[in-house]
């Protein structure tokens, strides 16, 4: 793949992003955040340019799908739009509007979509239900008062951690590009355990809004996945085929260990600290403990490359369910 084309197909990732024209400043700077870094590390030089020319609406479908030549990558490029338009719920009547157009622009026929639509649509049903709604939220956070004990051990809280984290990196892996959808319920399902350790059980919404506290945006996150594993070569499933493969992990692929990771153990201290962190706080915490993090992951490369060749959609799809 040509690095037009690898624009390209960002350019389609980011129009997606903001087709619901939702986000909020927080999201799109976060989004511009990871332009920038991977334009660093790609030496892409003009991708903050294209986050750019995709915020003031100065670039189109049309415009981003003349660079696509190759059904495959015009197929990836689809894929990934409906990912990042799925990533955080339920698709919005424009999310709909924009890939209906995106099909025709790119020339796919139902044949070519129908499956994999079926696949992430599937995935959006089991991630709404992964944490049952226990109390509401509002009752949640008149109840944060004093630090409470965990039920379970510190060293068993790490040892959770640890696992959700390198599942997450080995789910990054996968060459399916609807297994990356997976690792924000699989991050939801972690602070939920947390939580529950510390005797307090949240709704779904709580949780993902504590996770878009401590920095962690859904639609940024799924961003920073797919363009790195797009620079980096494991470009995903398509067509029938699998482009890329594990060996590309050795380049920096388990990025989601190290979110995941971080991301685990603020809400550890969180809960630990009867919720009175303040956002700035949160931020804080999870920035400081995000490099150790990416250190970690060289270390437990090889069994997250090991869990990885061991998953398939079955096994996802339990997982995220809690079978």
């Amino acid at each position: 793949m040509t690095l037009d084309q690898q624009k390209s197909i960002l350019t389609i990732a980011l129009l997606a992003a903001f087709a619901d024209g939702n986000k909020d400043d927080a999201e799109r700077e976060e989004i511009r955040r990871i332009a920038q870094s991977l334009a660093s590390d790609a030496g892409m030089a003009d991708l903050p340019r294209i986050y750019q020319d995709v915020l003031l609406k100065r670039t189109t479908v049309q415009a981003a799908v003349e660079g696509l030549t190759d059904p495959m990558h015009r197929q990836l490029a689809y894929e990934m739009a409906v990912c990042v338009c799925d990533v955080d719920g339920r698709q919005t009547a424009a999310e709909r509007d924009f890939l209906t157009r995106l099909k025709t622009a790119l020339q796919l026929g139902a044949s070519q979509t129908d499956a994999f639509d079926h696949e992430a649509d599937a995935m959006v049903d089991v991630a709404e239900k992964v944490v049952p709604i226990a109390v509401p939220v509002a009752a949640a956070a008149a109840t944060a008062k004093a630090a409470v004990p965990a039920s379970v051990s510190d060293a068993e809280l790490d040892k959770s951690i640890l696992n959700y984290a390198m599942l997450n990196g080995a789910l990054e892996l996968l060459p399916q590009s609807w297994a990356s959808m997976a690792i924000i319920p699989m991050q939801v399902k972690m602070v939920y355990g947390i939580g529950k350790a510390h005797g307090v059980e949240l709704d779904q919404g709580h949780i993902k809004e504590f996770i878009a506290a401590a920095g962690v945006g859904m639609t940024s996150q799924y961003l920073e996945q797919f363009g790195r594993k797009l620079l980096g070569g494991l470009l995903g499933k398509v067509a029938g085929r699998t482009i890329g493969g594990l060996g590309g992990a050795a380049t920096g692929m388990a990025f989601s260990f190290a979110t995941t990771y971080a991301l685990g153990q603020v809400a550890k201290r969180y809960y630990a600290g009867g919720r009175v962190m303040s956002t700035a706080m949160l931020r804080d915490t999870f920035q400081n403990l995000l490099g150790p993090a990416k250190q970690m992951q060289s270390q437990y490369l090889p069994q997250i490359q090991q869990k990885a060749a061991t998953l398939d959609a079955g096994k996802i799809m339990a997982m995220v369910r809690g079978a």
